[in-house]
């Protein structure tokens, strides 16, 4: 049996990253905002949600941080469609203006069920800013607010993002090359 890890190929690097978030951050702080609260969508969008917020503190805000933890997958590599609240947020929401930041828009389905979560608790305004955005598979009408970048349909790893548990710590999002010199992990299940 082989310990050997598979290859990651680099799809968006550490510098663009930290250039679009630097960017969207920019972005948001020109908004007008009240009492903001910033909502990560565990656990995918950790590491995009902390290089945000600092970004977020560079551009002038001092924002709230809460944790949402929903999930349309449990133990399966593919979205059930039902949205499930694993952890919720503690803070109040009512009258304030919230920044809710997820990894993927895909399927939407998370993001909006977030987003009618926070608005029927009371937001002012639900914001999303993405890391990433696969167009050609939304289920339901969502557009984000804040996009990082737009991502081809294929499965991506790291900044955060996993398979089986693997690959959340690198500091890139990448394709993982298991040897014929595409990626095989094609869209299952972000």
């Amino acid at each position: 049996m082989s310990s050997t890890l598979p290859r990651v190929r680099v799809l968006f690097d550490e510098a663009a990253i930290a250039a679009r978030n630097e960017e969207m951050a920019r972005s948001i702080a020109g908004e007008p905002l009240k009492d903001l609260l910033v909502v990560a969508v565990l656990k995918g969008s950790f590491m995009f949600a902390a290089d945000l917020i600092r970004a977020l503190h560079r551009a002038g805000l001092a924002p709230q941080v809460e944790f949402i933890h929903l999930s349309s997958y449990r133990t399966s590599t593919v979205s059930s469609g039902q949205v499930e609240i694993l952890r919720d947020v503690e803070s109040e929401v009512r009258g304030r203006d919230v920044l809710l930041i997820d990894d993927v828009l895909e399927s939407g389905r998370t993001l909006v069920y977030a987003k009618d979560l926070l608005m029927a608790r009371g937001a002012r305004r639900v914001m999303t800013a993405v890391l990433l955005e696969k167009p050609g598979k939304r289920a339901v009408t969502i557009d984000a607010d804040y996009v990082g970048f737009v991502c081809p349909d294929v499965f991506v790893v790291g900044y955060g993002m996993d398979v089986a548990h693997a690959f959340r710590q690198l500091p890139f999002v990448g394709l993982v090359d298991y040897g014929g010199g595409e990626a095989d992990l094609f869209d299952g299940g972000r």
